[in-house]
């Protein structure tokens, strides 16, 4: 008996030390994506991105798109979903994403993205588990910048990306990329705090 309990609680602490990091990954995520909605609210582009996000189905948060060899191919990120609800955001979901190239112009090794999600067909691609962006994939993205705001209809793609320091990135090429859904984060208990934290601020993006 003794060694069955020695044995259960040597379980325990394994899968304590196992868990732990996985939830402080999330947790820092979903602070990250908090900050990034805080900058979204500082950019000269702020009026038409919460234009769209209050029309939109859902969002995509990656705080952090970094360039070289990240998550899988080339270029890519970690982000977090959000559903739009009849009272407000839905828990957030984690996917990763990436391609062999994004196209950040020499010597910006990162950017933060808030994708947001205007069809039905890109939720659902996104549901599925992964999917491929791009005209050839049937999803179109629309990037949209401060300096290009009357090139931007309010659902002009099925998906438009706003992306920190609009001008500088304006050039971002999101075709061919993929967003794939980060399975064992989301399997995984959700940090409530910060999780509350960044859907209570999205509420106030209007």
């Amino acid at each position: 008996m003794l060694n069955k309990l020695t044995l259960a609680a040597g379980a325990f602490a394994l899968a304590a030390t196992v868990s732990a990091p996985a939830f402080a990954d999330t947790a820092e995520l979903l602070h990250d994506a908090n900050i990034t909605v805080n900058n979204l609210k500082k950019d000269p582009a702020f009026a038409q991105a919460a234009k769209m996000i209050n029309g939109a189905r859902a969002v995509y948060i990656v705080p952090h798109l970094v360039k070289g060899g990240f998550i899988f191919g080339a270029e890519g990120g970690s982000g977090v979903l959000l559903r739009r609800t009849s009272t407000g955001w839905s828990t957030p979901k984690f996917y990763d994403m990436g391609s062999a190239s994004f196209g950040l112009q020499a010597g910006l090794q990162q950017a933060q993205l808030i994708f947001i999600i205007n069809s039905q067909r890109a939720l659902d691609g996104i549901d599925k588990g992964e999917v491929k962006l791009g005209a050839g994939a049937g999803i179109t993205v629309v990037n949209l910048s401060s300096g290009a705001e009357g090139a931007t209809t309010t659902h002009g793609g099925d998906i438009v990306v706003w992306t920190s320091g609009s001008g500088l990135y304006g050039g971002i090429s999101f075709n061919g990329s993929v967003i794939k859904q980060d399975k064992d984060a989301n399997e995984s208990p959700i940090p409530a705090k910060e999780a509350a934290a960044l859907r209570a601020n999205l509420a106030t993006v209007r």
